[in-house]
Formats: structure tokens, sequence, C-alpha cells
């Protein structure tokens, strides 16, 4: 009795200290996290224009963005962006953490540089896509014209498909070495023991891939995934500077439409869409978790 009295104790004070250890991050999520969202909400519930006296008006701002044909467009094209540009994003950090992880002459130099895309602000960053993408003196018209591989120069950003591309390659050369940076660290995780054992078994190079390093880093894949889901969900800066937007309004992606409420000092229908934006977030963050069942593999 005596005993159980003891762990239960040790128990509560474990618990207490615990606690006390996350306390300040607790205040730190709910002062700059819960209290922005919660404002953001509340705000989504008022006509609040600038030049209108604030008024109460329920859920009117959601259901007349849910009848908006703006908003269908930016949420389809939102999730076409996020499905290309993480698919490619995890295709290529998969292979490039692949070869970094493997020995070779320099090998670190090479770590290195592979990180300065994800180095670079992304305004710096879009601006230099801008002037590659130029249709008069763009390095990429430069480079098609003189191979031979077209007759004329290509406006890449004049069409909706060139444009949604354009977009991708730009995210995707940008962003593809945070995937790459976290998926090594994950290899460099996995015990060569398992690689020795699995040779010696007679396993192949694709074998062991798909039966060793592809179940063990799966964690850390789905964790990359979440990361850049999230972020594409929510991306405005690199439509900005690339497209502004256009043609016709295409390339708007949901933030990009908050921004242009919020420009126009629509302050309700900004943070409604804001809203919605973190709700679309959420729904597919527990896709990833659930339906997916991955997180079995987050434990």
């Amino acid at each position: 009795m005596a005993s159980n009295n003891f762990l239960q104790q040790y128990e509560k004070g474990e618990v207490r200290t615990a606690w006390i250890f996350i306390a300040p991050l607790l205040l730190v999520v709910g002062v700059f996290v819960l209290l922005p969202v919660l404002g953001t909400f509340y705000t989504s519930l008022y006509l609040d224009v600038s030049y209108l006296p604030e008024q109460f008006v329920g859920l009117r701002n959601y259901t007349e963005l849910l009848g908006s044909p703006d908003f269908w467009q930016a949420l389809r094209f939102t999730l076409a962006y996020t499905v290309a540009a993480v698919t490619l994003e995890a295709f290529f950090g998969v292979i490039f953490a692949l070869l970094l992880n493997e020995a070779f002459p320099g090998r670190g130099l090479l770590r290195v540089v592979i990180l300065i895309p994800w180095a670079i602000p992304t305004i710096v960053s879009a601006r230099t896509w801008q002037l590659i993408y130029e249709y008069t003196y763009g390095v990429m018209n430069y480079l098609v014209v003189n191979s031979g591989l077209v007759g004329e120069r290509i406006n890449w950003m004049g069409t909706e498909f060139g444009a949604f591309w354009a977009l991708v390659f730009a995210d995707v050369w940008k962003t593809t070495p945070f995937v790459v940076l976290i998926l090594l660290a994950g290899l460099q995780a996995i015990p060569e023991d398992i690689y020795q054992q699995a040779k010696v078994d007679g396993a192949g190079m694709v074998r062991r891939f798909y039966k060793i390093t592809l179940p063990l880093l799966m964690p850390v894949l789905v964790i990359s995934l979440i990361f850049r889901t999230i972020d594409s969900l929510r991306m405005f800066d690199l439509v900005y500077v690339l497209t502004g937007g256009g043609p016709g309004g295409s390339t708007r992606t949901l933030s990009y439409l908050g921004f242009e409420a919020f420009a126009n000092d629509n302050f309700g229908m900004g943070s409604t869409i804001s809203v919605v934006t973190f709700i679309v977030a959420f729904a597919i963050t527990l896709v990833y978790l659930r339906v997916g069942k991955f997180s079995e593999q987050l434990k």
C-alpha cells in the first residue's frame, strides 16, 4: 500500500513538473496563435468595411463566399497547385536526399550548395524567376529559341496552363531543399547495421529501398509533406510577384483572394477567407494522419 502511494505521488510530481516546463510554450501558443485565430473568426462574423459601420452578420460572409465563383476558382487552383508542387518536391526530395546520403568527394560542399535556394527569401526568388520567364529578354526564351527547340519566343505566363506550371517550377526549385534537409536527417538516423544484414541476406538496392529505407523514412516524409502542404495552401508572395493572380484571375490562391479583400478594406470577408483557408489546411492534415494511417507512423 505504501509502495502504491509512493508511486502515485511520484507520478503526480512528474505531471506537475511537465506542466511547469510546457507552460511557457502554451502561453506563447495561446498569445501568438490561438488569440489571432479566435480574433480572425470573430471578425469574420461581422460586416467590417472601413467606410461602413461595423455590423454583426453571423455566417453571411461565409454564405456569400461559398456562392462566389472567384472563391471556387481560387480553391481549385490552390488545391491543384498544392498537389503538383508537393508531389514534385517529395519526388525530387527523396532522390536528392538518397544521393547526398552517400559518401563521395565534395559531399559536404554539395549539401551546403543545395540549401541556397531555400535560404533565398521568396520575394527575391520570385523576382529572379520573373526575369527568367520574361518574354523579351528572359533566360528561358533565350535558351529555347537559340537551341532551335522553338521558332519564336514563348509567353510563359500568358496562359493559364503556362502560368500554373511556371509557379509550380519556381516553388519546387525553392522549397525542395527544405524537404531534402528533413529527409537527409531521417536517412542518417537509420542504423547502418540493418543495411548490412540485408546485403548479407541478398537484398538488392531496390529491395532495400522499399523494404527498409522507405518504411523507416515514412514518419519524416509525412512531416515534411504536412509542412509543405500547409505552406502551399497559403501561398501568396510567389503569386503576387510572378503573376499577380493572372492571367484573368486564373492563378489567384486563397491567400491572394484574402489579400484582395483586405486591400479593398473588406476586413470581414478577408477574415472569412482566412478562416476557410485554415479549415482546408486542417482538413487536409487530418487526411494525411488518418485516412493515410500515417498517425501510426508518427507514434
